[in-house]
């Protein structure tokens, strides 16, 4: 009997601590945002207990989760959708069924999940895709770029930026009907880390004749050097990222080395020889007042050389978008960002801001007060659906 109620207390105890989590008053709907919370939290301990028991890496189960929500390329009456490859990367293609005289508008959409897990094929990157398609009567392409911890980087962003070369092409844009002067590039956390750096590579490629109008980012995420901004102190517990977790996709981008992670958790992975990479992230100047009140900048601690030698994937500007240079964010085009109060990556996005705005690049900002990492995604949720439209109106009234 009295093992039983020890084991009751032990499972009850783990609910409790799955469950609970105290959010700020001002998150609508908080019951279910709390039930999401949930089981995303259960799924993340599942995954980790399953990989501390060597059954599988943490992905991978994660990513079984994912399976269950994804939808076949199914048109409807308003949208046709299709299959198929872009320089051999995978992507799924959705078209307006209405006849138009003219040239359509494009967006090239690349989806988030940390480099690691998510798909075109999920209902909720689905939904968007259609609704930007209807709504802006434009052809979007949403890629399946190939993912961690069996690919590491540069390969996720050389699939996306191939397949977005190959799209560019005058005889593509002429095939499905686009005006080479109405395409954007946008993606949501992950894929907005992707859309901003295959944005910038594109302005020093003289192969690529088509230049895009518009980069549209949903709470990216922009650098790895400084994990420890006010964003990643005030939201290290909050839905649906974590920092343990958003240091576990960062660092699984690069290697399955958990030597990388343990040093990006405690902040100290960047060697002193690439100091100077620091001012491109020094939120003390690049954060607006209220973002930097009760915090105080700290100099860098920094780590041994041996891992940027191993893994120089976290100081190249392909992976963090925030280390270019102000002459190559001058050229940038019009430029719209996403960020929400409740979420780690918030800084990374309000830097941007300053950035691009410092360099002369137009700039749309959009703060949700009561957002979170993730919202966009989450279709239950009132707030996904206030996002989505936000986003898709500001697309149409500038694309």
């Amino acid at each position: 009997m009295g093992r039983k109620l020890l084991f009751l207390l032990l499972v009850g105890a783990f609910v409790a601590y799955c469950i609970y989590t105290p959010l700020p008053d001002n998150i609508e709907e908080p019951w279910k945002v709390m039930l999401i919370d949930t089981a995303v939290n259960t799924f993340l301990h599942l995954a980790s207990f399953a990989e501390f028991l060597g059954l599988c890496h943490f992905v991978d189960l994660i990513m079984l989760t994912e399976v269950i929500d994804e939808i076949p390329p199914t048109s409807d009456e308003n949208v046709t959708v299709t299959e198929t490859k872009f320089s051999n990367v995978p992507v799924r293609v959705y078209v307006p069924k209405r006849k138009l005289d003219a040239q359509r508008r494009a967006v090239f959409f690349i989806h988030g999940g940390g480099w690691c897990i998510g798909s075109a094929a999920l209902r909720s990157y689905d939904l968007l895709s259609r609704l930007s398609a209807e709504r802006l009567d434009a052809v979007v392409i949403s890629i399946n770029y190939r993912l961690a911890p069996k690919y590491h980087f540069p390969v996720q962003f050389e699939d996306v930026y191939n397949a977005l070369r190959w799209f560019l092409r005058k005889t593509v844009l002429e095939n499905y009907g686009v005006d080479p002067e109405r395409i954007c590039v946008s993606g949501d956390s992950a894929g907005g880390n992707l859309a901003a750096a295959v944005t910038q590579q594109l302005l020093g490629d003289p192969e690529v004749k088509t230049k895009v109008k518009i980069q549209a980012l949903i709470y990216p995420a922009l650098q790895s050097l400084d994990l420890h901004l006010p964003s990643y102190q005030e939201n290290s517990h909050m839905p649906i990222l974590s920092k343990s977790l958003t240091v576990r996709f960062w660092s699984e981008y690069f290697t399955t080395d958990r030597s990388l992670e343990k040093a990006m958790l405690s902040n100290q992975h960047v060697p002193e020889e690439s100091s100077h990479l620091f001012k491109f992230v020094n939120w003390s100047s690049l954060l607006p007042e209220r973002f930097r009140k009760g915090h105080v900048y700290n100099n860098p601690t920094y780590g041994s050389s041996e891992l940027s030698q191993k893994y120089p994937g976290f100081l190249d500007v392909r992976a963090a978008p925030l280390l270019a240079d102000d002459n190559k964010l001058r050229g940038l085009p019009l430029t719209y960002v996403l960020t929400c109060q409740y979420d780690v990556l918030r800084d990374d996005g309000l830097m941007y801001v300053t950035r691009l705005r410092n360099a002369g690049v137009q700039v749309t900002h959009n703060h949700v007060e009561d957002g979170f990492h993730g919202a966009v995604s989450f279709l239950q949720l009132k707030i996904s659906h206030r996002m989505i439209n936000q986003y898709i109106s500001w697309l149409k009234k500038n694309l």
